[in-house]
Order: structure tokens, then sequence, then C-alpha cells
């Protein structure tokens, strides 16, 4: 079973709503035959931080050729059509400009995480070595197109979102074409995504930072309306707490303002413009567009979403052949998908019939 990653607090990337709301806990039962649209990257970037070796090392196969996060997709998404759950995938289009300062952020991160390493890799010190190794995924252009042929071969579908994946994610919900936005982050609820699970898995573990422990993540729902509700704020309010706190599009937010601070703020005000502490470094953050980032996002082309059938031999001769997965398990697991998929086609016959 492939674990579910929580990303490291040095490396949390989007908006942090935690402190402002309260998720309910889901049972994947509730989404049985509902399409749940999942955003691509910040999902493989998951399975690239965590299906790893014993030091950090990413799974490779005869070629040298990244398997991590393949490894991930096919094991996490045969688990979800084994439940019924329908998955849709995301993919990021070109980013916003103001995107730029924080992708560098993320990049020099990286890198730092890499050089240390390969140093504690060269000293012997593995625990700190697979620390690092989370820190450290790289996706490359190779990697999301392997991505797209395995979910292909699995009869999923996938879109590529105009810009951010989260926002045309989002979009589906809006329209009644997905149930959910599956993703780690918040973003989503300021995209006006309907509806947002997180820990999305049959079962997932998060490590214990230091610690040679792991605690279980179960799935949960954050509702729009109820974040509206809960929080008293509309949803343009919302998004001002959002850039108060900071967003992908603006970094760090506002200097000593966290969530409770923000949402107490503009409470209080009303709008960012409003707020006299922050007059000064206002002129500094290009809110307005920021906003319109969030309030009017460019809208993915989508007619119909399609879902495909498994295409078994396709599969096989992807995973097993070409990318050396062994092919008793791959089997093995695809026979799981295909009894589930025919008790359940013998299920509705018995009632319809």
């Amino acid at each position: 079973m492939v674990p579910l990653c929580v990303l490291n607090d040095n490396k949390k990337m989007g908006l942090d709503l935690k402190p402002l709301v309260t998720p309910r806990p889901l049972k994947l039962t509730e989404l049985a035959g509902k399409v749940v649209a999942i955003d691509a990257y910040n999902t493989i970037y998951q399975f690239l931080s965590i299906v790893r070796g014993p030091t950090g090392e990413l799974l490779t196969n005869s070629k040298g050729e990244v398997t991590s996060h393949l490894s991930g997709l096919f094991y996490r998404n045969t688990n979800l059509l084994i439940e019924n759950i329908k998955p849709l995938y995301v993919f990021d289009g070109k980013s916003n400009e103001l995107k730029m300062a924080e992708i560098e952020r993320r990049s020099q991160l990286k890198k730092e995480a890499t050089e240390k390493y390969n140093l504690a890799i060269e000293e012997g010190r593995m625990e700190d070595a697979r620390k690092y190794s989370t820190r450290t995924a790289v996706l490359t252009p190779e990697m999301v197109e392997d991505s797209k042929k395995l979910l292909f071969y699995l009869g999923i579908p996938y879109i590529q979102a105009p810009s951010e994946g989260e926002s045309a994610a989002s979009y589906l919900t809006r329209y009644d074409m997905a149930f959910a936005v599956a993703s780690q982050d918040y973003d989503s609820i300021l995209f006006g995504a309907k509806k947002l699970v997180r820990n999305l898995a049959i079962s997932g573990k998060r490590k214990v930072p230091n610690r040679n422990t792991y605690i279980d993540i179960e799935p949960e729902l954050l509702e729009h309306d109820k974040v509206l509700h809960e929080t008293g704020l509309t949803h343009e309010q919302l998004v001002d707490v959002g850039i108060l706190i900071g967003t992908d599009f603006n970094p760090g937010g506002f200097p000593g303002i966290g969530p409770k601070t923000a949402i107490k703020l503009i409470k209080e005000n009303g709008r960012l413009e409003d707020i006299d502490k922050i007059k000064s470094l206002l002129t500094q953050v290009p809110y307005q567009e920021i906003r319109n980032i969030f309030l009017n996002p460019e809208e993915p082309k989508i007619d119909k979403i399609e879902f495909g059938t498994v295409n078994r031999e396709d599969v096989l001769d992807f995973l097993c052949v070409k990318k050396s997965f062994s092919t008793d398990r791959v089997s093995s697991t695809l026979d799981k998908l295909q009894k589930s998929i025919a008790n359940r086609n013998q299920s509705l016959e018995q009632w319809f019939g």
C-alpha cells in the first residue's frame, strides 16, 4: 500500500487555512460513484517525495528511469477504482508570472536539500538522508508524459488546465462535473471549489518529524459554504484573508500576520485596503491582480468527461516490460480490480434485472 505523503512543514506550499477551518472525517464509501478532480502535480510530487528506497533514493528501473511516481499512481488509483471512486486528473498549465518567485524559492529549497542529502549519504547518516530526500523531488516533462500514459491505460481521464490546476479542478466542482477537488493544499477553496478532499487514500500514514514513528491519516472533507459560514466571511473576504496569510502569488504574506490575525483584521475592516496597519506595505503587493486570479480564474474548455476501461495488456506492457515492474504484483492488483468491477456489474444486473 502506498503511504500518503503530507508535505513537511519546512516546505509547505500554498495557502494555510488549517487554523481557521474544521474539516469533517470522510469515509471513502461516501465517494463511491463520484468524480473526484485530483490536482495532478500535487499528487505526483507526493509520490516522488515518499515512494523511495531505504536511504531515500528514488525507485528506478533497469534503465535508470525514475518509477516512484508511476508506482504511486498505479497502486493509489487501482485502489480508488476498486472502491468505485472515479478519479479525474488535472495538470497545471502555464503559471502566472506572480508565481515565479514561489517557484524560485521552492527550487532553491530543493537545491539545498539535495546538497544536505548527498552529504548525509557520504557521511553515513542514513536517517538524515531519508529526511532530506523527501524535499528533493523534481518533476520532469518525461515524468508527466509517463503519468498521462499510465492514466490513459487505466481508463482514467485527465485534462490540461490553461493555468493553475487547482483552479481548473475547482471549476469542475462549480459546474457539477466533479464532486470535489482532491489536494493537500487549501488553495482550491479560494478558487471556489464546492468541496475539497484532503488525504485521499485507502489508508495513509505520516511520519512524525524527527521521530521514527508514523500516525494514521484519514481522509477529510471541507465544504466551501461551511468554510464561509464557520469564518463568517464572504468569498471575496476569504481571498483577502489568503492574501494576508500568503499565497503562491505573494509568498509569506504580510509580516506578523497569521491566519487568526488575518481573519480578525478582515472582519474588523472588511477588506485589505481599509486595514491601516498594512497600508504602507500594501503598495508593494499586487493584491488586485492576486484577487483576480482567485475570483476570475481562466476557465478550461471542457465539453464532457469520458471515463475509459482498464486496458490490461497496455498496463502490463508499459509497467512490466518498459518500466521493469513486477509482473506478479501488477497482475495481482489488476486481478483484484477486475474482480471488483465484475462484482459491481453483477450487482447492478441483479438489481435492475
